[in-house]
């Protein structure tokens, strides 16, 4: 495999561990890493995290990566996989972001 996918893909999977370890931390979630999807939603019926829970996942991805998530983008949180996507677009996992 090319170089720059294996890469990518490690780089990828620590993110979704920070980001899995970050909400079942911040929210005392029941659950472990391994019984979080990457395309559950985090909103509704998925997880049902209500509207201070959804600020705190937006307060936990700023704080752990350094990137500023604007207001009322609701959209970043439909999942896992898009809160990781805007994390790799933005730079801020390879480029070290917050507190590891």
């Amino acid at each position: 495999m090319d170089p720059r996918t294996t890469a990518f893909i490690e780089t990828r999977a620590g993110v979704v561990a920070r980001i899995k370890r970050n909400l079942i931390t911040r929210l005392s979630l029941p659950y472990s890493e391994d019984d979080l999807h990457e395309d559950v939603s985090l909103l509704g019926s998925g997880l049902g995290l209500d509207s201070l829970d959804a600020l705190e996942v937006v307060l936990s991805v700023e704080q752990e990566f350094g990137v500023k998530i604007e207001e009322g983008n609701v959209a970043l949180l439909r999942s896992i996989n898009t809160l990781v996507d805007y994390v790799l677009e933005k730079g801020a996992a390879t480029a070290g972001g917050g507190a590891r």
